[in-house]
């Protein structure tokens, strides 16, 4: 890892939005050394902020899709140069009705050190294109195989990313395919937690003929693999940071099977400090 410079203000910002948006990945990412906290949070918040277009309860399918080519097109003309996107160009118009963690992408973006910038950036470009083109076909999943593809498209790919990250940061070796089984684990979580709200605005993750069941089972089956990914990790930031979301990914299934939904705060806290040590 080189051309690492720490810039506290943008950084102290970066965390009091993470803080706001995923109490599941401050903590993780606060436990980061300088330098790859920054690349975290980078990479964290630019997808929080395409996230927030493809979910936004206000705009138009045709908008979102607009949108997100837009940022597509944006971090792609910059993710083999230094220099930094410049999305606000894209969502200005839209100031009004986005969220402030997706008109600050500029900002997230500029946090990244510039060593893993082309790393960050590649992933955001790839995750808005698909994004776009979920929107475009009306988030359709009637098979497993189109669930694998949506949990990849917005987490697995997460993963993949996370793991160039570790390479990057210090050479951290791991397995790119379970690392793909982590993101898309972590957002099987997502879809069991938010089933009724998913249902609500007209969007159903689940495969045809599946129920409770089968989304448990195959959210389960990837966090096996997950379990096997974090296993393999040496030990260092990238295991550190692994260890919490993966935890509170099976407390959560085990939650919602017993008929809760959300981990309260003090179970998160006992959480974190049992695999934290």
């Amino acid at each position: 890892m080189e051309g690492v410079v720490i810039n506290n203000v943008a950084l102290n910002e970066a965390m009091t939005m993470l803080k706001k948006t995923s109490r599941t990945f401050y903590i993780p990412i606060s436990y980061l050394e300088l330098g790859l906290r920054e690349a975290v949070a980078s990479a964290y918040l630019c997808m929080r902020a395409i996230d927030e277009i493809e979910d936004h309860h206000e705009l138009s399918n045709e908008l979102k899709i607009e949108l997100l080519r837009g940022i597509y097109e944006t971090f792609k003309s910059q993710d083999d140069r230094m220099g930094v996107p410049q999305a606000h160009i894209v969502l200005s118009p839209y100031r009004t009705v986005l969220p402030d963690v997706t008109m600050q992408l500029d900002e997230w973006a500029a946090l990244c050190p510039p060593t893993a910038a082309p790393i960050v950036y590649r992933y955001t470009a790839k995750m808005s294109l698909h994004m776009a083109d979920w929107v475009q076909h009306g988030w359709n999943i009637h098979t497993e195989e189109d669930l694998d593809k949506y949990t990849y498209s917005v987490a697995g790919m997460v993963g993949e990313m996370l793991s160039e990250l570790w390479l990057w940061y210090d050479g951290t070796q791991s397995d790119l395919t379970k690392a793909i089984a982590f993101g898309r684990g972590l957002q099987a979580v997502n879809i069991l937690r938010n089933r009724e709200e998913d249902l609500k605005r007209g969007v159903d993750f689940y495969p045809d003929g599946w129920g409770f069941k089968e989304m448990q089972q195959y959210t389960r089956r990837n966090l096996q693999t997950a379990d096997s990914y974090v296993a393999d990790l040496k030990h260092g930031p990238a295991l550190k940071f692994c260890k919490i979301p993966l935890a509170l990914a099976h407390a959560t299934v085990n939650l919602i099977s017993a008929g809760g939904s959300k981990l309260t705060r003090d179970a998160v806290l006992k959480i974190v400090n049992r695999v934290t040590g």
